[in-house]
């Protein structure tokens, strides 16, 4: 009988939870359908004080689980070297023949580069980095930091041996950042996340929120200056009287970064009243309630590589509005749904909520974007470098 191939996936725990954490788990439990599979996973990933969601670390939030056939080892820490010795010690037990590290901040990349360094003294497995960010927009901000994941990013970039993005824009992006040959460079696009889907309906979500009777205009995830909520809100404040005050713009998300211009923003609002702004980070338990009770997703991005957002308000068939930026443009061409929008227009966004509100146009079915069709696209690239 022949043997499996042996993957080993990295990336962050559910302790420092993020969309990330989720993709980690997808990926791990889609690839061990053909692959034997391990997970080494960054627990602590920087000092709780720095992370801009220190309120729900190691809070129990998500429902989302390991496959039982995946092997774990959860975790390792960026300050402890006993948690580096055991990584290093799980690696070599494995003996994975393929690695597939997951890149989405500079805060973890020496981890990244203690695994690249122990896989080339140790294990010898082929490595893939996978991008879920060209570049971190607050990381790009702070010089010392920009240098920093610069150089890091460019160190462990080399010692790898193929590269996944999840857009063609990304992939041009990284090729000319990293001066990466574009065949060593494969897209494969996000899975949906349709793990939240509970089956509760629109009736049965707003009686539990209290919005009954209500257009339901949704914002949804982390807030930080490049979601653009400020200039939604603005677009909310523009809205025919007749449609405003028939609306509740729903704010739902953990404010990281922002808070003053989101703040005032709705304070300045004539329609004040008609906003609900929801400043935590919403466990699993919950995310069905507010996708339910929605009407329609706005998603006013200035910049984006992809969003997982966007792929949860499409597992929920809802109508999107969404700028046209980055991988953005190009994932949500394909659901019907979609609604583009130029980046920082509030007019534009206030033409797109009326337009939706009058068609009323329910239900969009998603794109065909199962997890066994991302367990495909990695079985081609898998297939290459073994």
């Amino acid at each position: 009988m022949k043997k499996k191939t042996n993957v080993c996936v990295i990336g962050p725990s559910k302790k420092f939870l993020s969309g990330i954490s989720y993709y980690n788990i997808r990926l791990a439990n889609c690839l061990s359908s053909s692959y034997s599979v391990s997970v080494l996973c960054f627990r602590n990933l920087l000092p709780r004080f720095l992370f801009p969601g220190s309120k729900h670390v190691g809070k129990d939030l998500s429902d989302v689980e390991y496959d039982s056939s995946v092997t774990l080892f959860d975790g390792m820490d960026y300050n402890n070297p006993v948690t580096w010795y055991r990584a290093s010690k799980f690696l070599k037990r494995e003996k994975p023949d393929v690695i597939i590290m997951q890149w989405w901040t500079s805060s973890v990349a020496h981890m990244h580069l203690l695994i690249s360094l122990i896989n080339s003294i140790r294990v010898r497995s082929k490595v893939i980095v996978e991008f879920h960010e060209v570049v971190d927009p607050l990381e790009e901000s702070i010089l010392p930091i920009k240098i920093y994941s610069r150089i890091m990013g460019r160190l462990l970039v080399k010692r790898a041996d193929m590269y996944v993005t999840h857009s063609e824009s990304d992939k041009k992006l990284i090729a000319a950042k990293y001066r990466i040959p574009c065949d060593r460079i494969h897209v494969v696009p996000l899975g949906l996340f349709d793990h939240h889907i509970n089956g509760m309906s629109k009736e049965e979500s707003r009686q539990n929120l209290g919005l009954n009777g209500e257009y339901v205009i949704l914002s949804f995830g982390l807030i930080r200056p490049y979601k653009g909520i400020p200039y939604l809100v603005k677009a909310f404040g523009e809205l025919p009287e007749e449609v405003a005050k028939r609306s509740r713009l729903l704010i739902v998300g953990e404010i990281w970064e922002d808070r003053e211009s989101v703040e005032n923003a709705i304070a300045s609002s004539r329609y004040v009243d008609r906003i609900t702004l929801i400043d935590k980070y919403i466990p699993d338990s919950e995310v069905s309630l507010y996708f339910s009770a929605s009407d329609v997703v706005v998603l006013p991005y200035l910049r984006a590589s992809q969003s997982a957002v966007a792929h949860l308000a499409m597992s929920f068939k809802k109508p999107i509005i969404v700028s046209k930026v980055g991988g953005l443009q190009e994932s949500m061409s394909e659901y019907d749904g979609t609604y583009f929008i130029p980046p920082a227009d509030d007019s534009a966004i206030k033409d797109a909520i009326v337009r939706i509100y009058n068609e009323k146009p329910g239900e969009f079915e998603p794109p065909k974007r199962g997890w066994d069709d991302i367990m495909d696209k990695y079985a081609e690239i898998i297939s290459k470098i073994i």
